[in-house]
């Protein structure tokens, strides 16, 4: 047996134990998360400190070009985690990318402005993003093959929903943090210093996510895998194609959808529908909040009627409701009209977030289930979740920012095409195969 498995991860695993270990992996999942989007949200106050410039639509370029290269890296971690994760364990590799996150995070916490260290703050700045952008690409193959495994075969969906739950409590929680701080601290107090405080509390929450994942017991398809020899990674990814292009498909438009109305909202909100910090801050608090709460609901659901009537429900509103939202949206400087626009967008994604985890694995065998999930899914989240706000600002710094809306519905029409013509994965799962 291998030496990373204890005995205690041999016993039958009972409700309680698996209730403990969801608890424990979404909790180390809310925390690296916290720590990857407090960056999105204090960029409107440090992006001056590493990116001195006049024009504050060039610093934000400059600040969320940064945020997408961390992206862009998300494929190297789903690759080298996804193999880790397949090797060595779910716990081992949710363990190291929780301490990675951990360090990304002191980084920029102590990293020094432009000011007075010239070029090497944002350089800085980046190797910490490169870090950080590595292990959440880890995190999501680790975090939702762990989840779906340890989750029991009629409540799946329900169970693995709670990675997106944590996963949009971290930027809940980095919201709160930003509503807690804009009420005792100045604007000019938050620019000087009062950002690197989350950061600070970022680390230090790596560092109880870590104690929590290394008492994590070891999912039972693991421990059923790791008896068989092994082959090459690539090698064994590639005996299926389908499913990996799958995973790259339906994600496309979801993970972009979730990053406009999310990750850019609250820039969209001051920068376009003119409200202030503040009122973009709260609105963004408030709607994530409710938005948490909706996917369990969207996952019990999918266990009852399946998982494709669910994604489609995201792939048709998405479809027909983008420009249409963005367009009011835009349209509008009225509190209300804004916070019940996005929240109505936020329903119709959660037919892709609540599920897209439990999908996905549910796809591969676990031999290759962290790998298989983990890089297709950071492939396609790199390359359209993680750009979603700079081509956003980039379309709107050119004057056309009303294209930004087309593009965001063409991504997700083009998903919607893989839900029409993909197998209900409830039905046909290879987790209840192995």
């Amino acid at each position: 047996m291998d030496d990373t498995i204890s005995t205690r991860d041999t016993q039958p695993v009972t409700m309680r134990l698996r209730i403990i270990s969801i608890f424990g992996g979404s909790i180390g999942n809310l925390i690296e998360w916290y720590d990857f989007y407090i960056y999105n949200f204090f960029a409107l106050y440090f992006a001056k400190s590493f990116f001195p410039n006049s024009n504050p639509t060039a610093q934000l370029l400059n600040t969320f070009g940064i945020y997408a290269i961390g992206f862009l890296i998300r494929p190297v971690g789903g690759w080298l985690f996804g193999v880790y994760a397949d090797r060595a364990g779910r716990r081992a590799a949710l363990s190291l990318s929780v301490t990675m996150m951990c360090a990304g995070s002191l980084m920029i916490a102590v990293a020094p402005t432009f000011a007075s260290a010239g070029v090497f703050a944002p350089i800085i700045l980046l190797a910490a993003r490169l870090l950080q952008g590595v292990s959440l690409g880890g995190e999501y193959g680790a975090s939702a093959t762990y989840l779906s495994e340890v989750a029991g075969a009629k409540n799946r969906g329900f169970y693995s929903s709670f990675q997106y739950v944590t996963l949009i409590g971290g930027q809940v929680l980095g919201s709160l943090t930003l509503l807690i701080m804009q009420q005792q601290f100045t604007g000019l107090e938050l620019e000087a210093w009062g950002w690197r405080v989350p950061f600070f509390i970022g680390a230090l929450f790596a560092v109880f996510g870590l104690y929590l994942r290394r008492g994590l017991i070891e999912s039972a398809e693991f421990i059923k895998a790791s008896r068989i020899p092994r082959g090459n990674p690539f090698r064994e990814l590639m005996k299926h194609p389908r499913a990996v292009l799958l995973v790259f498909g339906l994600t496309m438009g979801g993970t972009t959808a979730f990053y406009t109305y999310t990750t850019y909202m609250p820039t969209f909100l001051v920068n376009t529908v003119k409200l202030t910090r503040d009122q973009a801050t709260q609105i963004s608090f408030i709607t994530l909040l409710i938005y948490a709460a909706l996917q369990p609901a969207f996952g019990a659901v999918s266990d009852i009627i399946g998982r494709r009537p669910v994604l489609m429900f995201f792939g048709i509103f998405g479809t027909i409701g983008t420009v249409p939202l963005l367009t009011l949206l835009s349209g509008t400087h009225d509190y209300m009209t804004a916070l019940l626009l996005s929240m109505s967008a936020l329903v119709v994604v959660s037919g892709y977030t609540s599920i897209n985890a439990v999908v996905k694995a549910e796809l591969f065998p676990a031999n290759v289930r962290a790998l298989g999930v983990g890089f297709p899914y950071s492939l396609a989240a790199s390359l359209f979740g993680g750009t979603a706000p700079l081509i956003a600002l980039s379309f709107k710094d050119a004057g056309h920012e009303s294209l930004f809306y087309w593009y965001v519905t063409a991504l997700v029409f083009i998903s919607l095409l893989v839900y029409v013509f993909m197998r209900d994965t409830r039905d046909h799962s290879r987790i209840e195969q192995d």
